[in-house]
Order: C-alpha cells, then structure tokens, then sequence
C-alpha cells in the first residue's frame, strides 16, 4: 500500500499553565527530590546538581550578594514567572527589591533585571530553549 498522500495525525499535546503546575505540585504529582520545572507549558526535568554546578553557583551567589544585596534581592535557583506557561529556575536571578521579598508570588519577567544560568551537562537545551523564553 503507498502512503503518499495520507498524512499521520499530529499527537496532540495538552499544555500546562503555571496555575495547573502549582496543583499538580500540591497533590504530590511531583515527589519532593524530584527536580522538575515549567518551560513554555511542558514540564521539564532539571539536570542533576554536580559539585562543580553548585560550585559555581554558590561562587555566583556570594559574589552577587556583596555587589547588590542593599538594592536588589538575589534569589539562587528559585522561580520567577516569565509567562503564564513558563516557571524556570535560573541558578541566578537579581529582582527588584520588594519589602516582603515576593511572599505572596514569585518575580516575573517585569521584576526580573538579570538572569544567570550556570550549565554544563545542560547547555543545549538551556541555550536553544529555555534562554529564548527569558528574552
């Protein structure tokens, strides 16, 4: 029988807002070691933590809080909303300063000045698809 012509369908695909993923969260869908995050509506799993990821990364940190911690917050591996389907974790982030240091939601992209992310085992897909969202 030839093909040509007949067309598979496309799986469909069933996207995840930030609203759905914090349910999922609540009601254990996620195991607390698991490492996951929201990229562009899927949920992602994180690379494991080597010891010269969190090398660098608490390198970073110590140097990010001795140049701005009187006028910025710097959060270390912690969410900020980039769009309502996008809730990455960049190893890095300085945000603007908030006296109850974002108690009730995390920064988003408006409170967002920079974003770092330190990667080896993770550079492609960090570079290719999680950067673009930060733009």
């Amino acid at each position: 029988m030839n093909d040509v012509g007949l067309q598979k369908p496309t799986p469909r695909h069933f996207p995840v807002s930030i609203e759905m993923y914090h349910v999922m969260a609540e009601k254990g869908v996620f195991q607390p070691t698991d490492r996951v995050e929201l990229i562009g509506g899927g949920i992602f799993e994180m690379s494991p933590i080597g010891s010269l990821h969190a090398r660098c990364v608490e390198y970073l940190s110590n140097f990010l809080h001795r140049l701005f911690a009187n006028e910025y917050i710097v959060r270390t591996q912690n969410p900020i909303v980039v769009a309502d389907n996008t809730e990455p974790q960049p190893d890095s982030s300085i945000v603007k300063f908030r006296d109850d240091f974002y108690k009730n939601a995390h920064p988003t992209g408006a409170d967002t000045l920079l974003v770092i992310g330190v990667a080896d085992s993770s550079a492609e897909f960090d570079r290719s698809v999680k950067f673009p969202k930060y733009a």
